[in-house]
Order: structure tokens, then C-alpha cells, then sequence
């Protein structure tokens, strides 16, 4: 599902990537961190970057944007405002005020756990999950289900970086997922 780049704005966005910063060996040895807060700093490049997220999603009718703690909190207000949508901040625990909803999910070694105000969002509502990085797919399938659980209609989701080689899209297969950039490696 899907379409890794569609229309004019997110039709060529591979020049981005000159703009991510390699850091190998972080956090641990052997790993290549693809950091993306030399893109945030180039005006030029963060506008294309939302305007590319967006366009993917324009036509779709969204009610909300949700995005996950802490760099979805970057992107998903920006979408918002450009698909005329409201923004949702899915959380760590404990860093809600009102009722919340929460859902546990595993991870490789462990577990964790996402919240969202109870109210957030009404049955039906059309959402979209905006996201940083969608590497094995564990956040965004927990963000997605605790969004269905209030009765949410999952329109997508759109992220920055898609790490190809880690197969996330196995976990997300009956969402229309957009990249903007992939990376095999």
C-alpha cells in the first residue's frame, strides 16, 4: 500500500538526504544514525520536507494528525496545519494531564507503552500517524491501534526516513504508508 513518492512536491526529495547528517557508530558500534537535525536547520529543505509529507495526504479529508513523543511532535503540527487538520500528541506515560487511553506493545528486549487522551479523538474520525523515522514498524503499529481503540479511521501514515533494510512495512501492511526517503542500509 502506498505509494513511496507521489506528486510534484515529494516526486524527487532524494536531494534530503544531502541534507541528514551520518553519524556512525551511534548509539552503539556498528550503527549508522541518520541525523535529520541538520535538515531541520535548512529552511529551504524543512519546507519541502512538509510540503511533501502534505501533498501525500491532501486529498484524503483528515480530521487529525497524531504524532508520536518526541520528534512527531516536529512534523505533526506543521502537516496539520497544512492539510487544515487538528493535532493529536500520542505521549509517554504519565505526561498527560486528563483521562488517557494507553496501549503496551513489545519491543525487542522489553516493553513500553503509548498514551492518548481518552477524548482526542471521536469514532470516525479520519488520522494520520507523522513520524520522524519508521524503522521496524513497532511504534506506528502501537499509534495505530491505540488511535483504533478510540475509534479512529486510520487514513496513513507519513514519515521522513524509511529504513528499507529492516522490513517495517510487515508489521503496517493494511496502512497506506508514505516515505519521503528510504534508506537500504
Amino acid at each position: 500500500m502506498g505509494n513511496p513518492a507521489s506528486g510534484k512536491a515529494s516526486a524527487n526529495c532524494d536531494h534530503l538526504k544531502e541534507l541528514i547528517r551520518e553519524v556512525p557508530d551511534f548509539p552503539k558500534k556498528g550503527v549508522l544514525f541518520y541525523d535529520i537535525t541538520t535538515l531541520l536547520k535548512d529552511k529551504t529543505g524543512f519546507a519541502t520536507l512538509i510540503d511533501a509529507l502534505s501533498e501525500h495526504f491532501i486529498s484524503d479529508k483528515i480530521d487529525l494528525v497524531l504524532g508520536m513523543e518526541a520528534r512527531g511532535f516536529i512534523f505533526g503540527p506543521a502537516v496539520a496545519y497544512r492539510l487544515n487538520a487538528g493535532f493529536v500528541p500520542v505521549r509517554k506515560p504519565g505526561k498527560l494531564p486528563a483521562a488517557t487511553q494507553k496501549y503496551d506493545y513489545a519491543l525487542e528486549y522489553g516493553t513500553n507503552t503509548l498514551e492518548i487522551h481518552s477524548d482526542a479523538i471521536q469514532k470516525g474520525q479520519r488520522v494520520i500517524i507523522v513520524d520522524d523515522l519508521l524503522a521496524t514498524g513497532g511504534t506506528a503499529e502501537a499509534t495505530a491501534k491505540l488511535a483504533e481503540s478510540l475509534g479512529a479511521e486510520i487514513a496513513g501514515m507519513g514519515f521522513v526516513v524509511e529504513l528499507d533494510f529492516l522490513n517495517p512495512r510487515k508489521k503496517l501492511t493494511q496502512y497506506d504508508i508514505f516515505s519521503l526517503l528510504h534508506y537500504d542500509k
